[in-house]
């Protein structure tokens, strides 16, 4: 039995997990709250730069959590449990429906890099921009429109936000971390520009781990997620540095 193998069934602590996926959540929605409801815009300009950063970064993080639970990683023992959390997430985040996100990414996952992959840009899959609309396009639609309509409707007209601050600490990080994510965890790691490995037609980045960590939340280590779906994406610079030891 090979090494990769043992591995890959050894058992991991999802309790360990389930608590970052609670940190990122909740510091995602203070960070939010605050952003919106009580940042003053005019306070020194790095501030709110910092804000927007932070939120861009932790809007990655919630979807890399919402993510595992499409793979059932986040609370493997309970799967409903686990469909439900990712149910919220989801919705919260902007509207989205869980499970035709999740049809949608095993499609990714079982046709990677082909014109089935509906993460892929097969008529150009070497440039950026075109892609990247394409890609938000793809899941960006009337239900999510009407959705985020109905949230500024609230936080405008109900809870009485700041209209600048609306869209300069929720619209702009928001729109900010689908650049990020698409940047690090899908051109990066499918755009073709060499050869790949194998069938996967992924690609891991060498970041050091907190790069890793500060980009994408270890979603750059892409070639390592095609091949272990099913771990969350804390435990994939483990089987980063297991790969990297066995080449």
């Amino acid at each position: 039995m090979s090494k990769a193998h043992v591995i890959s069934r050894k058992p991991y602590n999802w309790l360990y997990g389930l608590g970052l996926a609670f940190i990122i959540v909740s510091a995602w929605m203070c960070v939010h709250l605050y952003s919106v409801f009580v940042h003053d815009l005019n306070a020194p300009l790095w501030q709110t730069l910092g804000l927007i950063t932070l939120q861009c970064w932790l809007y990655t993080g919630v979807f890399i959590v919402a993510h595992d639970t499409m793979h059932g990683s986040l609370f493997p023992r309970h799967p409903k449990f686990n469909s439900v959390v990712g149910h919220v997430i989801l919705f919260i985040y902007a509207g989205f429906n869980w499970t035709t996100l999740k049809h949608a990414h095993l499609d990714h996952h079982r046709y990677s890099g082909s014109s089935k992959d509906p993460d892929f840009h097969s008529k150009n899959p070497h440039d950026f921009w075109p892609w990247y609309f394409k890609f938000f396009r793809q899941y960006f639609g009337l239900r999510q429109v009407l959705t985020l309509i109905t949230f500024t409707l609230i936080y405008l007209f109900v809870l009485k936000a700041s209209y600048l601050n609306t869209i300069v600490m929720w619209a702009i990080p928001a729109l900010l971390s689908s650049v990020q994510l698409f940047y690090f965890g899908t051109y990066l790691t499918h755009r073709q520009r060499t050869a790949f490995s194998d069938h996967h037609n992924a690609r891991s980045n060498n970041y050091p781990r907190l790069l890793s960590l500060l980009t994408c939340f270890h979603f750059g280590y892409h070639h390592e997620h095609h091949l272990y779906p099913h771990e969350p994406w804390w435990r994939l610079p483990l089987r980063k540095n297991h790969k990297a030891t066995n080449t």
